[in-house]
């Protein structure tokens, strides 16, 4: 990654080093420093590179992290912040995006540090006031937001999820309590009881008992709850899905008023409008959606949140990630699924069908399992009597890994076909 400056350029990457650059050194990078030295570079840590781009004080930044939510979170947002009059850009799961301009695919939920600056100094040259971006665990624990500034940090909830890398859920937590261990402002799922967090200068949200509070909520034709904060009172009207995104809606809504402090009613009111997110309950056709549903508690939250209809459901799990989720993902399918049909997700490294045996090992026997998911997803059209499809795990995601190559594969564009072949 290379950064122009009016007298050379930063960059994170020894072999584009000349003599008077910036090499920025990062935990990842730390063992090529002294070859950047040599070529002749000029040593500086991310938050010397903030001070000589001169981003310092320049934009807000605000970090949501959380196992699920964080795109949502992120996406309402901006949304929120924008019909208020603030232009904002957004980082994470679905690319960088500079006042609803994308300026970069989708990559790493948290880009490395360099990459996040110069997404950040575009949005500053584009006149943001906020930059929110998702940060992930691994992200924390790699030191990837090494030299950021917070200004707010929103947390949605934790649930298991990347046990391959961290190993157990103590030890996931704790990475993400880390990142809410210091007296920044920050924003709280109360509800979440797996988190640790410093409570100065919080404020939490809630369907219980909290600073933000939901209630009287209905969520069978879209979200219309009553929201609490003190004194005030105020009505929120949404047309999405699911218990989980009140949470997501709550979290949104705390946010802005930490930000804005403006009356409650006026923050409600510009939630409005908000149509969702690509791939996150993303309507493809009339009762068929897909989702990026992919740990045990999406995958719940998201089945709990249809159960007033009869659900087919495809799915699967990735290869080279946490193998303990598997069952668990497939149980709760079975739970809440009319038919269930297992298929392949991302393999990676791993065999398919391996992986198919060990989601469906604690699903009943009459359990469809299709390796192709192209033909698992075209078995569920054909099937279909009435039930919502819900095709679960990949989301917005464009492709299909298997054995080290990205596939062109979308879950929408094959159920777009497919209805298309059927006439």
């Amino acid at each position: 990654m290379k950064i122009a400056l009016n007298d050379g350029f930063l960059t994170d990457n020894s072999n584009d080093v000349t003599t008077g650059a910036y090499f920025v050194v990062t935990n990842s990078n730390s063992k090529y420093a002294d070859d950047a030295l040599d070529a002749g570079a000029k040593l500086i840590s991310p938050r010397q590179a903030i001070e000589i781009l001169g981003l310092k004080e320049r934009i807000k930044i605000i970090g949501i992290t959380g196992t699920n939510g964080k795109t949502t979170t992120a996406f309402l947002l901006a949304h929120t912040l924008s019909n208020l009059g603030y232009k904002c850009a957004i980082s994470g799961t679905c690319g960088s995006f500079v006042d609803g301009r994308q300026i970069a695919k989708k990559g790493l939920t948290t880009s490395q540090i360099l990459e996040t600056l110069s997404y950040i100094k575009e949005a500053v040259e584009c006149d943001c006031k906020y930059f929110i971006m998702e940060v992930s665990s691994h992200a924390i624990a790699q030191n990837r937001i090494e030299g950021l500034e917070f200004a707010l940090k929103i947390f949605t909830n934790l649930s298991q999820d990347h046990l391959d890398f961290h190993k157990s859920f103590d030890e996931y937590a704790r990475v993400k309590s880390s990142f809410l261990s210091d007296s920044s402002d920050k924003i709280i799922n109360c509800d979440d009881k797996n988190i640790s967090y410093n409570a100065l200068n919080a404020l939490t949200y809630s369907l219980k008992s909290g600073n933000i509070i939901a209630s009287n909520f209905e969520l069978k034709d879209g979200i219309m709850a009553t929201i609490q904060s003190k004194s005030e009172i105020a009505n929120l009207s949404l047309n999405l899905h699911g218990k989980f995104n009140l949470y997501n809606a709550l979290g949104v809504i705390a946010a802005s008023k930490k930000l804005l402090n403006l009356d409650l009613q006026s923050i409600c009111d510009a939630l409005k409008g908000f149509s969702g997110v690509a791939g996150r309950m993303e309507i493809v056709s009339p009762d068929i959606i897909v989702d990026f549903a992919h740990t045990p508690d999406g995958i719940e939250k998201v089945l709990s949140s249809m159960q007033a209809r009869e659900l087919i459901v495809v799915f699967g799990a990735g290869g080279d990630r946490d193998k303990s989720k598997r069952a668990i993902m497939g149980q709760i399918v079975a739970k809440y699924a009319k038919v269930a049909i297992v298929t392949s997700d991302n393999p990676r490294s791993e065999d398919p069908n391996s992986i198919i045996e060990q989601v469906a090992s604690k699903m009943p026997p009459n359990t469809i399992k299709i390796t192709d998911r192209k033909e698992a997803i075209k078995r569920a059209i054909d099937i279909q009597n009435g039930e919502v499809l819900l095709i679960l795990g990949k989301g917005d995601e464009d492709y299909q890994e298997i054995n080290g190559i990205k596939y062109p594969f979308s879950d929408q564009k094959i159920v777009k076909e497919i209805l298309s072949n059927k006439g």
